[in-house]
């Protein structure tokens, strides 16, 4: 099964081993894990060291590497150069893709976020709900009227609180959204480079350092699934993370989204929909395979803290 392994302790040292990623502190193992079986690999501690051979290795894999500061919101990451057969012709689709048609994913992407923003706080049972099927409905080419962010000023109050802020750099329950967004970052970024697509290259994020800008295009209908966690934590009065909270972050890549009528986790729903957009790219066709919102029932179930950690 694909894991997520996060490296919060300072000291360590992660080289290869007979197939196993290696960890070690003041030269005796402290840990490994079978490379087959990692999904992403992020990296918060101090005074972390690699071996090269670890790096390639995972890079073969399709297995990006992300280094988190302080907040846990990712700063650079490690990608594969290779991940598809025909990976020289989609990222030319994806360089010469035309306007109207970025425009038109965008829409489809923003339109997503929205439906599953107002999912949740319908699931939650929030008056204004109601509202944000309409501003689906609403987005145009572009997202001219912006409507993202629109949404998100009427989104967070009711999701988190009249006095919440969305602050990266803050703590609290910031930074657990920090830390689930880098979960989803990865599980996109993984996706893209396994389509043949280029990370960097984004339909609407296009800042020049930003190594990560189709990832965090495509993460955007995910968002609300961490939000989701990370609300139900702040309820929780967990405003801090630790190991076991950070695993239910890392579980979310297995939660079961509905596609098409058929159900895939969350890795896998990135896949098909990164997968989508190469093709949109190819055939200048904005079609792109975006999941149904949870139910009410599976947006509890995320927020469900697990019995036991194994």
């Amino acid at each position: 099964m694909d894991r997520i392994v996060d490296i919060a302790t300072d000291g360590l040292h992660l080289s290869l081993h007979r197939g196993f990623l290696l960890v070690e502190k003041d030269r005796s193992e402290v840990g490994r894990v079978a490379l087959d079986d990692i999904h992403a690999l992020i990296i918060h501690a101090h005074g972390v060291t690699w071996s090269g051979t670890i790096v390639a290795a995972l890079a073969e894999r399709g297995a990006p590497i992300v280094w988190c500061n302080a907040a846990h919101s990712p700063v650079a990451v490690t990608l594969p150069l290779q991940g598809h057969h025909a990976q020289n012709a989609r990222m030319q689709a994806q360089i010469t893709a035309s306007t109207p048609l970025m425009k038109q994913i965008w829409r489809r992407i923003v339109s997503a976020k929205i439906t599953m923003q107002g999912a949740l706080l319908t699931a939650r049972g929030i008056s204004g709900a109601e509202a944000f099927p309409f501003m689906a409905k609403r987005v145009t080419s572009g997202d001219k009227e912006n409507l993202e962010a629109q949404a998100a000023r009427r989104y967070w109050p009711l999701l988190m609180g009249p006095d919440f802020r969305r602050n990266r750099d803050a703590g609290d329950v910031n930074a657990l959204l920090n830390y689930g967004y880098a979960v989803m970052r990865a599980t996109c970024a993984r996706a893209i480079t396994a389509a043949g697509l280029h990370p960097t290259l984004g339909v609407q994020h296009s800042n020049r350092g930003n190594a990560f800008a189709l990832a965090d295009d495509l993460i955007e209908p995910f968002r609300p699934l961490v939000d989701a966690l990370a609300e139900s934590m702040m309820r929780e009065g967990i405003t801090r993370l630790d190991p076991q909270q950070k695993r239910r972050f890392a579980r979310l890549i297995a939660f079961d989204l509905r596609i098409a009528g058929e159900t895939s986790p969350v890795a896998i729903a990135a896949t098909r929909l990164a997968q989508s957009l190469a093709k949109a790219f190819e055939t200048g066709r904005p079609d792109l395979i975006l999941f149904d919102p949870p139910s009410s029932l599976d947006w509890a179930a995320i927020s469900r803290a697990p019995e036991a950690d194994t």
